[in-house]
């Protein structure tokens, strides 16, 4: 695969992330979400790995700004498929409505195949706010974050969510912390310390069901 991505220092390389890690961005600044968003894909190319973007609110040609900007040769990355940009709820409801199981079973066929491929990795990152749009089973959208703690692939795959802090209220932010071990703070990746084990996690959420 040609490489794509010129050889920068970034925050993301000065601090590394694990092979595998689930990544929360809560924003309320666009500015700082276009530079750790194109950070965080830079670093996936520039490690060989597949990147996709799933947007909902940014346009396509937005991000691709972004990323040349940084240097990327964004022709070159969609050419020749380590590079893709893909609207949001047609990535996670392929079939109109969203199912949190099977769009994990996706996921995971997705690291199998860049294994095939020979990608050093899979990295995805997505604009949360589709869940917003009213599509049928997107309020199980709590249940698919906590089903990507629990996948075991051994293929290094990589998923950062964004949360608009401006759309979503404080409760359903706290919750959706809860579900990531990583965070963003600072403009750095660090482990959250608000994270809640999947099993904690659920029977948490089934608790307050009843009250």
């Amino acid at each position: 695969m040609k490489d794509s991505v010129i050889d920068s220092p970034m925050a993301f390389i000065e601090n590394q992330l694990p092979e595998s890690c689930h990544v929360c961005l809560i924003y309320e600044s666009e500015e700082q979400r276009q530079k750790i968003i194109s950070e965080y894909i830079v670093e996936g190319l520039r490690r060989g790995e597949v990147v996709r973007y799933f947007t909902d609110k940014t346009s396509p040609d937005n991000i691709r700004f972004w990323l040349t900007e940084f240097g990327v040769e964004v022709s070159e990355a969609e050419r020749n498929g380590s590079f893709a940009v893909s609207e949001a709820d047609k990535a996670y409801c392929p079939e109109g409505k969203f199912e949190p199981q099977k769009m994990i079973d996706r996921s995971v066929n997705r690291y199998d195949q860049a294994k095939k491929a020979g990608y050093t990795g899979s990295r995805a990152c997505g604009e949360m706010t589709w869940v917003l749009n009213g599509i049928p089973g997107s309020e199980r959208f709590l249940e698919y974050e906590t089903l990507l703690n629990s996948v075991t692939s051994t293929f290094p795959h990589s998923g950062m969510c964004q949360y608009d802090a401006r759309l979503f209220d404080g409760a359903s932010l706290f919750k959706i912390l809860q579900i990531h071990p990583f965070m963003i703070a600072q403009g750095q990746i660090v482990r959250n310390p608000f994270y809640t084990r999947p099993e904690e996690f659920d029977a948490e959420l089934n608790t307050n069901k009843l009250t």
